[in-house]
């Protein structure tokens, strides 16, 4: 490959400055289009990894710009985590609750699952009636809502209840379509490769 003449990096360089000048209109105007600040649901689903990792990103994102925090996990709760253990550093700003006993296949009790569902909701319905609350995440709720163990025109009309400001998070693989008609925001996220495919197994800081 011959090297470029400085005539010709030059001319590189300006087309580059052109697209980019020409993509900062575009972003400056789309930018000062979107005027509207109201909480807005956002939902990670899908099949692929960091449906949770991502919601707890935003929960520290909300903690860093000094908003207080509201968790509920579903379905989760036999085994702490990495994310639970660090933000119960935090009590002052955290509010963490873990309702389930495990995941579904563990437990293999339906009655109890509900029942733990249930509870759970009840928390979550506290944290959405609390204005002084900026941020919710509820962690493996599409779950719970999948299996039928929360119905999902309740837990809709909760969400669409909440202060105004309010924002919610939402995970878990197989999100309802009546959930994600009412979200602001949605994320699929799929599985291109996967560790456990290859045989290894979950990794604390990784899974845990």
């Amino acid at each position: 490959m011959r090297e470029l003449s400085p005539e010709e990096i030059a001319a590189i360089n300006e087309r580059h400055r052109v697209r980019m000048e020409r993509k900062k209109a575009i972003i400056d105007a789309k930018i000062k289009s979107a005027d509207k600040k109201i909480g807005i649901i956002v939902v990670n689903t899908g099949n692929g990894k960091g449906k949770s990792s991502s919601g707890f990103g935003m929960v520290m994102r909300a903690m860093g710009n000094g908003m207080k925090v509201g968790v509920v996990q579903f379905i989760k709760g036999a085994i702490p985590t990495g994310d639970e253990k660090f933000l119960r550093r935090f009590p002052d700003e955290v509010s963490f609750h873990v309702m389930g006993e495990g995941y579904t296949w563990e437990t293999q009790d339906r009655e109890r699952d509900i029942e733990k569902a249930k509870l759970a909701w009840e928390k979550a319905r506290e944290f959405l009636s609390d204005p002084t609350i900026g941020l919710v995440m509820f962690d493996e709720l599409n779950i719970a809502l999948q299996y039928k163990y929360l119905d999902v025109h309740a837990v809709i009309a909760d969400l669409l209840d909440r202060p105004e400001m309010q924002h919610v998070v939402i995970t878990g693989r197989g999100a309802p379509p009546e959930l994600i008609a009412i979200a602001d925001t949605v994320t699929d996220m799929t599985v291109v490769k996967h560790a456990y495919e290859a045989g290894i197994g979950a990794q604390l800081g990784i899974e845990w």
